[in-house]
């Protein structure tokens, strides 16, 4: 179990927008605010080459060149030192079809990746999953096109909790960024709580008491609705500014699909949204 983020992963891929550049500002504050490490990395596609017209109108992938790349690390690169932060700047080349191997491998040496997400992005949503998936790692994603009203002091966090084995994990990673909490909410979204889900929830509160920390279990009703837009919902009317939950997914004939809440959430993250799995 991670008891405090120290080395953090912010993978500078995709495009080299107005709100990525906005938000690689404020992942650097965040960091800053944790006192942690970040490395920076960057990858450019060494076998790119200039798309013809229906590689253009086909496209569904972003293509990492040299000149995104260097956007990207050198937006990183003056915001740390603006911040005094501690980083590492990194730019390595790899096949295009391998950027997201390269990002997963090195997430797998910190304690946390922060994941930069356009909504309803297929490429972030790789990314997501990648990182999620493969490294071992919580993933931390912050939400491009909210980036304005992003408050990196997590006064206000709340935990989705379920009792399944991602929840629990989810749990445990977060604890350092709990501490930060001023108000802590545990959320079951259900319509009708069963004593076991409320016994959890009571039991949930213990739990973080050990460790210090106050919070206060609650339900909130689906009603009809997905429960992915039930938490979405929950954030927005409770200003919330991080929300901790597990990553869900399962494997049919060797294709991951996703757990219907996690692919809400990755689609149109409400706020900073913590991932584990």
């Amino acid at each position: 179990m991670t008891m405090s983020v120290r080395d953090i992963l912010l993978p500078l891929v995709g495009a080299s927008s107005r709100t990525t550049m906005q938000a690689i500002e404020k992942c650097v504050m965040l960091a800053h605010g944790l006192d942690a490490r970040v490395t920076g990395l960057a990858i450019e596609a060494e076998d790119y080459a200039p798309p013809s017209v229906t590689d253009v109108l086909g496209a569904t992938e972003i293509v990492q060149t040299a000149p995104t790349a260097h956007a990207l690390l050198t937006a990183f690169a003056v915001a740390a030192n603006r911040f005094s932060l501690r980083h590492e700047q990194k730019l390595q080349r790899a096949k295009q079809a391998s950027v997201l191997d390269v990002v997963a491998a090195q997430a797998r040496l910190n304690d946390m990746s922060i994941a930069l997400v356009k909504s309803a992005d297929s490429f972030s949503e790789k990314l997501v999953e990648r990182l999620l998936f493969e490294t071992g790692r919580p993933v931390l994603m912050c939400p491009e096109e909210r980036v304005d009203a992003l408050d990196t002091s997590f006064n206000d966090i709340a935990i989705a909790w379920d009792h399944t084995a991602p929840a629990a994990r989810a749990l445990g990673d977060a604890l350092p960024l709990l501490r930060r909490a001023s108000r802590l909410r545990i959320l079951t979204a259900t319509d009708r709580a069963s004593e076991a889900q409320l016994a959890s929830g009571a039991a949930l509160e213990r739990h973080l008491a050990e460790h210090g920390l106050t919070a206060a279990f609650e339900t909130v009703e689906v009603a009809g609705s997905s429960i992915g837009k039930v938490l979405g919902e929950y954030v927005e009317d409770n200003a919330i500014d991080l929300l901790v939950m597990g990553g869900f997914g399962h494997s049919r004939l060797n294709e991951h699909l996703w757990g219907g809440v996690t692919s809400t959430v990755i689609n149109q993250p409400p706020c900073w949204v913590m991932l584990s799995h």
